[in-house]
């Protein structure tokens, strides 16, 4: 298996993707409104051919194939763990026409033409050369085939991050994170979205804002809970004093007291929903 993107592999097939294994249903349940906008956009034909590229423990994997009666699923992902997850709640379902493959999609060798659409929900802005990573993909799609990706918009645009940034800052002050280095941000500017995407061989991109709120907990004790095995947490909380993690922890507390509602702790985010075609001729 050839890889590429060697840090991403570390994190997400070790601790990171340990973590969102163990913590699935939370992390599939807080993009929940996110992922609506996605199936409702009508991306997904029964007898396509689908590439979901980043598909994590198959949430969405699964539900294109239910669409794709049809036609076919592979799910590609760098995490073993989370492939495994995703193997077993696939065969739960009874969904025949999916596989799964680990590897990483910059350089995994697709069949030319093979797809018909290629998908990801926030699974593909943490490539270390997008357009290569992107060119690669469009070798797979067939002529005129689709890609449709969700990514997040910008740091500021997304309160549920700033918001739990500023929580945890407990009196330092955050670097934010360069816009064109891989990081969930890197699709964020759509003319660089236009760019990369052009230069890898689609056209016709357009970008469709997404607003919804993130759910980080059925209430207060459950977002808590939740919010301990978040990435940024735990990263924003590495190596401080006990008293200012112990300060940093009551401000989260009090940051989703605040926003803690009838449908749950619900915090805004902000996300694109990009779609383009390939510009190959058949």
């Amino acid at each position: 298996m050839e890889i590429v993107n060697t840090e991403q592999a570390a994190a997400w097939d070790g601790h990171e993707g340990d973590v969102w294994t163990e913590q699935a249903d939370r992390y599939d349940r807080a993009g929940g409104r996110i992922l609506d906008h996605f199936v409702a956009a009508d991306l997904i034909r029964p007898a396509d051919r689908v590439v979901d590229i980043g598909c994590g423990t198959g949430r969405v994997t699964r539900l294109v194939a239910g669409t794709a009666v049809d036609g076919s699923v592979l799910g590609i992902d760098l995490s073993s763990r989370m492939l495994e997850l995703a193997r077993k709640r696939t065969a739960d379902d009874g969904l025949t026409n999916v596989t799964f493959v680990q590897g990483d999609a910059q350089v995994f060798p697709f069949e030319a033409n093979d797809f018909d659409v290629a998908i990801s929900s926030f699974g593909a802005m943490f490539f270390n050369d997008p357009v290569a990573a992107f060119a690669n993909i469009a070798r797979g799609v067939c002529p005129g085939g689709r890609l449709a990706v969700l990514a997040w918009r910008t740091l500021p645009e997304n309160d549920w991050l700033m918001e739990l940034r500023a929580a945890l800052a407990v009196g330092r002050e955050l670097p934010m994170p360069p816009p064109d280095a891989p990081t969930p941000f890197s699709l964020a500017d759509p003319a660089r979205v236009q760019d990369i995407f052009g230069r890898a061989g689609f056209g016709a991109v357009e970008c469709t804002p997404i607003d919804e709120p993130m759910m980080l907990g059925t209430d207060l004790t459950d977002a808590m809970d939740y919010a301990q095995t978040m990435g940024i947490v735990e990263g924003l909380t590495d190596g401080l004093e006990p008293e200012a993690r112990e300060r940093a922890m009551a401000n989260l507390r009090e940051l989703f007291a605040l926003h803690e509602t009838a449908d749950g702790v619900l915090l805004k985010s902000a996300a694109w929903l990009i779609t383009a075609r390939s510009l190959k001729e058949g």
